[in-house]
């Protein structure tokens, strides 16, 4: 694949950003996405196409850049490495702004504002506050942003590989908690409406979310800012977040 957006590729000169170009000269831009992370990236059915909130916004975002998206579902656990090993050229998964990750890498522009969540069964009463997390044990993806809410609190933290399964161990009592975002939640509450699951608490801090590129990848992260920009303005990105969420969470 052409190296995208690196100064240290042998076929870049002076270290000149070719992020865009080599979009550009490829006619399609190559998207990391989990597949298995409802209702932002998911097969409809299980089996069915590839959909999803970011999965849409991903291919609105390509639509304006005037080249095809591409998807290439990796495990949430490996998608930095393989942003890194330039296996894609953009990560378009729920990924959340921190500034461990801004060091690392270049934002667009937020497509998603939410906040953090603690879920418990129904009837859990000791767990009302990320405090109430110190020594219980939750289910966490160890390279998400919820993993380090859940350290900060005190938790223990069970290894997952995503949403799905965090929830059935809490279902299933084999932990106590998960953390993770609202949006997911809310989704899950509405097409598993028997869950036995709650909100327990919630962050007073919001989140904002956005598609992720190597370092260096200027040209490239101007261009899709510049068509999220455009997809606010004419109503495409509040339509494809009524579709999955019932509001706009786009601002």
């Amino acid at each position: 694949m052409t190296a995208c957006g690196g100064g240290s590729s042998p076929s870049s000169t002076s270290g000149a950003d070719t992020s865009l170009s080599d979009i550009k000269s490829k006619g399609e831009i190559v998207i990391a996405t989990e597949g298995t992370y409802r209702p932002f990236s998911f097969h409809e059915n299980g089996a069915g196409p590839l959909t999803g909130f970011d999965v849409e916004t991903a291919q609105a975002v390509a639509g304006k850049l005037g080249v095809k998206a591409t998807f290439q579902e990796t495990q949430f656990d490996g998608i930095f490495a393989g942003l890194d090993a330039k296996r894609f050229d953009t990560i378009a998964n729920q990924i959340s702004i921190n500034p461990e990750r801004t060091a690392k890498y270049d934002f667009s522009a937020p497509y998603t504002v939410s906040n953090g969540v603690v879920v418990t069964k129904s009837d859990n009463t000791s767990i009302n506050s990320f405090a109430d997390l110190k020594g219980k044990t939750t289910a966490q993806s160890l390279t998400s942003n919820f993993y380090k809410m859940a350290v900060d609190a005190g938790a223990n933290v069970q290894s997952v590989e995503g949403w799905a399964q965090a929830a059935t161990l809490v279902r299933q009592g084999r932990v106590d908690a998960t953390v993770n975002d609202k949006l997911t939640y809310l989704d899950y509450a509405k097409t598993t409406p028997d869950s036995g699951l709650k909100i327990a608490a919630e962050t007073t801090d919001k989140t904002q979310s956005a598609m992720v590129f190597r370092k260096g990848s200027t040209e490239l992260k101007a261009a899709v800012d510049k068509a999220l920009t455009d997809l606010r303005a004419d109503g495409t990105l509040a339509k494809i977040s009524e579709k999955y969420f019932g509001a706009d969470v786009t601002k």
